[in-house]
């Protein structure tokens, strides 16, 4: 297994990650909290075990582990989300996913999304095509339990209609297989939420940065990415005329 090239172990993490936490779901035994508690430890355990295993001169930032800034130090830092949509894993949706990214020097290089329910994985080495354009109403996807502020006035700029869901990946999986146009964050998220969703976006040639365009970098000390959006690259300029018509 040492010669298991990054993308392809990225790919494989997430997928495999993916039909635990749905074997967990699927066996019925346990359910709410525990159950997404459960979800999260061991997707985590397992991706951890297999990276140490495999990769153990590489760093590991993981939502479910506790950070130390030896990872500051290191080119090739991993950063995972075990389970991105753990509300979403435990109440039975769909809309839940497995993220695992390679960053060297802080750009994801290698990525892959799982959304199990939807038997969907997506990888930065064999990435979707970019959907085409259509004439059809655009579609911004926003958080379900969160959308942020700008959201309702970037739609009314665009003609859009907003299409909530759960997790980060989730949302972004639906741009990049043409199931919407847009994904608008707002309000914070850490480095585990998009990094993987960014590096097959950028893989793919999508648009993916901070609202005001700037550049996504990862592994730094803070974690935290205050917003995020990703879309077909025809459709950036639009997006950032609308949002900075609202000062941002």
């Amino acid at each position: 297994m040492q010669d298991v090239t990054d993308a392809e172990l990225a790919a494989r993490l997430a997928e495999s990650a993916g039909r635990i936490a749905l074997t967990v779901r699927d066996s019925g035994l346990i359910e709410g909290v525990a159950l997404g508690q459960a979800g999260d430890q061991l997707t985590n355990q397992f991706i951890l075990r297999a990276l140490r295993e495999l990769r153990p001169e590489d760093a590991i930032l993981s939502e479910e582990s506790v950070d130390t800034a030896e990872r500051l130090g290191k080119e090739r830092v991993w950063i995972v989300d075990p389970l991105d949509g753990t509300r979403e894993y435990r109440d039975g949706r769909a809309d839940w996913a497995i993220h695992v990214a390679l960053t060297v020097r802080g750009e994801p290089v290698v990525a892959a999304v799982a959304v199990p329910a939807q038997a969907l994985l997506l990888r930065s080495d064999a990435p979707p095509p970019i959907p085409p354009a259509s004439s059809a109403q655009l579609r911004i996807v926003v958080s379900r339990t969160r959308p942020p502020a700008e959201a309702e006035p970037v739609a009314r700029a665009l003609g859009a209609r907003l299409v909530p869901l759960g997790s980060a990946g989730a949302k972004a999986a639906a741009v990049l297989t043409g199931e919407a146009d847009i994904y608008l964050h707002s309000g914070g998220q850490h480095e585990w939420d998009n990094c993987a969703p960014v590096g097959v976006a950028l893989a793919a040639g999508f648009h993916a940065t901070r609202l005001d365009g700037s550049e996504l970098v990862y592994n730094r000390a803070d974690t935290l990415v205050p917003d995020l959006l990703i879309c077909r690259p025809a459709l950036a300029e639009r997006v950032r005329a609308a949002l900075s018509a609202l000062g941002r």
